[in-house]
């Protein structure tokens, strides 16, 4: 199992960061260490001071595929669940100046929160989903779908030239604004509509 990420896929959190529009997707991994699952806490960890949330909707794999074009693309996920994308962005900013790759500000231990899943056919119209993260019972971030400049199938389309998606694969579909760093004590809570699907806390 490997988690592939999109990186830049709204506009407005590619403005808040200052970074460049990208033509096509940005793409980086994680390994399977990275996850955490089943609302465990998260660890802040010891090489950071600036660790921020990122919620975004996942895509879990249902089959092996490469090369998948686009009008294909939804055979591959029968299911969607919401996730964070932990990022050191104090180490991610020095590695980013220096032109170094950053995965160690990404990749990290635990660094990828992943939901339960729920069957796609659960909503009507994947390209209008509305998500969100709670951090202390204060909204911080606001999603929908429709925002992003790559949707699922181009995503799914694009990472399958580079890797073969694998059953169980988890990719994880880009951040809206409102990225901010998180500290011990706060609770974290997700949501996709008005269903709860993760509810942790930084430790």
């Amino acid at each position: 199992m490997k988690f592939i990420c999109i990186g830049r896929n709204y506009a407005a959190h590619i403005e808040e960061l200052k970074n460049e529009r990208n033509e096509e997707p940005v793409v980086f991994l994680k390994p399977d260490t990275a996850l955490l699952k089943d609302n465990q806490p998260f660890y802040l960890p010891d090489f950071s001071t600036d660790v921020h949330h990122e919620v975004e909707i996942l895509l879990k794999i249902s089959k092996e595929g490469k090369y998948i074009e686009p009008k294909f693309a939804h055979n591959y996920f029968e299911e969607i669940g919401l996730g964070i994308d932990f990022t050191a962005r104090d180490l991610q900013s020095k590695l980013k100046a220096k032109g170094l790759p950053w995965e160690i500000s990404k990749a990290f231990n635990h660094s990828a929160v992943v939901s339960h899943f729920v069957p796609a056919s659960n909503y009507p119209d994947l390209k209008n989903l509305n998500f969100s993260l709670e951090v202390n019972g204060q909204i911080r971030q606001q999603g929908n779908t429709s925002m992003m400049l790559f949707d699922f199938a181009t995503i799914i389309s694009y990472v399958s030239k580079f890797f073969t998606l694998k059953k169980g694969d988890i990719i994880f579909t880009g951040t809206p604004a409102g990225v901010a760093p998180v500290a011990i004590g706060d609770r974290l809570k997700g949501y996709i509509e008005q269903e709860l699907f993760f509810d942790f806390e930084v430790k």
